[in-house]
C-alpha cells in the first residue's frame, strides 16, 4: 500500500496538470468552428473537457461491473472495492458531463437539457445510479445483502453503457455524433484533435490516479471497520 499512495498521487497530479493545459490550449490554441454550422461555435471549446469526462465515467462502470461479477461469483472483497471504486469515479466524472454537457447546450440550443434525446436521458438515468449506489454504501448496514443489492444494480447501470453510447448512432436528434470515430467526415481540424487526444490521455492519467487513491481508501477502511470489530469483541486491547 506504502507505493499504491505516492503512485496514486503522482498520476493525479500528472492528470490534473494535462487537464489543465488541455483547457489553456482548448481556450487559446484550439482554432474556432466554422460559426455557420454552429449556433454558439466558440463554446463548442468546453468539449475538451466533456468527451474526455464522458469515456472515463465509462470506464468507471466497466470497472463497477467487474467488481459486481468478482462479489457475486466469489464474495471477493477486492470485487467489493472495485465496486466501490467504480461507484466513487462514475458519479465523479458522471457529474462532470452533467454539468458540462447543459453548460454548451445552454449556448449552442438555447436549452441546458433536451428531454427528447435518448442519449441524454440514459446518461442522466446512469450518473443517477452511481449516485444511489454512493448514497447507499454510505447509509445502510453493512453486509452481504447490503452488498448484493448494491452489485446488482450496479450491473444495470453497467447495462445502460452501450444503449449509451450508441444512442446517438441510433437516434441522432440533438447531442453530435461520436467525435472521434467521425472524425474524418466531420473534417476536425488537427489542433483540435491534438487537443481532444491530449485531454484523453490526460483524464486517463487522473481516473488511474484517483482509481489507486480510493482503493487504498477503501482498503484502509476495511481494515479499520476489522480493528473495530475485534476491538468490540475483545480479542484486542
Amino acid at each position: 500500500m506504502t507505493s499504491v499512495r505516492p503512485t496514486g498521487a503522482v498520476l493525479t497530479a500528472l492528470g490534473l496538470t494535462g487537464a489543465a493545459t488541455t483547457l489553456l490550449l482548448g481556450l487559446l490554441w484550439a482554432p474556432s468552428v466554422d460559426p455557420e454550422a454552429w449556433n454558439a461555435p466558440e463554446a463548442y471549446r468546453i468539449l475538451f473537457w466533456h468527451v474526455p469526462f464522458a469515456w472515463s465515467s465509462f470506464l468507471a462502470f466497466c470497472i463497477l461491473f467487474c467488481g459486481s461479477v468478482a462479489w457475486y461469483s466469489r464474495r471477493s472483497e477486492f470485487g467489493w472495492r472495485l465496486i466501490c471504486t467504480g461507484s466513487d469515479l462514475g458519479l465523479l466524472f458522471g457529474l462532470g458531463v452533467v454539468i458540462s454537457g447543459p453548460i454548451w447546450g445552454s449556448a449552442e440550443w438555447g436549452v441546458p437539457w433536451d428531454w427528447g434525446d435518448l442519449r441524454l436521458n440514459t446518461y442522466g438515468l446512469l450518473t443517477a445510479v452511481a449516485l444511489f449506489l454512493v448514497l447507499a454504501r454510505n447509509s445502510q448496514p453493512e453486509g452481504h445483502d447490503t452488498r448484493d443489492t448494491i452489485a446488482s444494480v450496479g450491473l444495470f447501470g453497467f447495462a445502460l453503457v452501450p444503449i449509451t453510447a450508441l444512442a446517438t448512432t441510433w437516434y441522432q436528434e440533438r447531442h453530435p455524433g461520436i467525435i472521434i470515430a467521425e472524425s474524418e467526415e466531420a473534417g476536425l481540424a488537427p489542433e483540435i484533435m491534438t487537443v481532444l487526444l491530449l485531454g484523453f490521455a490526460s483524464f486517463f492519467v487522473l481516473f488511474a490516479g484517483f482509481a489507486l487513491l480510493s482503493d487504498t481508501l477503501h482498503q484502509m477502511e476495511s481494515r479499520l471497520s476489522h480493528l473495530q470489530r475485534l476491538l468490540d469483541k475483545g480479542v484486542i486491547r
